[in-house]
């Protein structure tokens, strides 16, 4: 499986049979290039700009934006329910929690999380291999509450996203104080990762992607 970070909270999974997943992608406002690329499944946590811009991909593909449990083109997806915001939605709305199973591996994306998740929200998700989840706090969970979530879940793999770039002009942080509290983290100085079920264990820890 192939992981690439278009920028933001965006990401394209791509199957070894060639079943392409775009999730959350976003308009021309954020600053990353928008991500005109071809799907068979977007999933997008919520309708906000930054995250429900499906006018963006290519193809005909199956656009799921609800909780529960899917099966598409041989990849099982779970959505849970889950809150923008630390009071219930009353600031920012409701969010999903995605968990894509890809060639064998767990791939869960937080989306615009807004706080730790419960005890029973995490046994609703089950195993996670990789944990997309973000750190730049403000409108999401910051790094302390992200390394929550990390400890919660227990992923071999985590991927920062949502946190402040050059390009990017809102109010977040950036990923430095996440790799602190995390003991570190490797820069990939690439925007895809490719994992096997082998490989996996390579990747141990958090692995920052790079963008075009």
């Amino acid at each position: 499986m192939k992981i690439k970070w278009l920028g933001h909270s965006c990401f394209l999974l791509t199957s070894s049979g060639g079943v392409r997943v775009v999730i959350d992608p976003f308009n021309e406002t954020v600053g990353y290039k928008v991500p005109a690329v071809e799907a068979d499944i977007v999933t997008t946590s919520h309708d906000h700009f930054d995250h429900g811009y499906v006018q963006a991909i290519k193809g005909s593909f199956k656009h799921i934006n609800k909780p529960g449990r899917y099966s598409e083109r041989g990849i099982e997806i779970v959505g849970i329910p889950t809150f923008h915001d630390e009071a219930q939605g009353s600031k920012r709305g409701k969010n999903i929690v995605f968990k894509f199973t890809v060639d064998g591996i767990n791939v869960c994306h937080c989306g615009d999380l807004g706080h730790v998740l419960t005890a029973a929200q995490a046994k609703e998700l089950g195993p996670v291999d990789v944990l997309l989840v973000p750190v730049g706090g403000f409108y999401t969970i910051d790094h302390d509450e992200a390394a929550a979530v990390v400890t919660m879940l227990q992923p071999a793999v985590t991927i920062p996203m949502h946190f402040k770039t050059p390009v990017v002009d809102f109010p977040i942080a950036g990923v430095d104080k996440f790799l602190t509290g995390m003991g570190g983290g490797k820069e990939l100085g690439k925007q895809e990762l490719e994992l096997t079920r082998d490989s996996i264990a390579s990747f141990a820890g958090v692995v920052v992607l790079a963008y075009e």
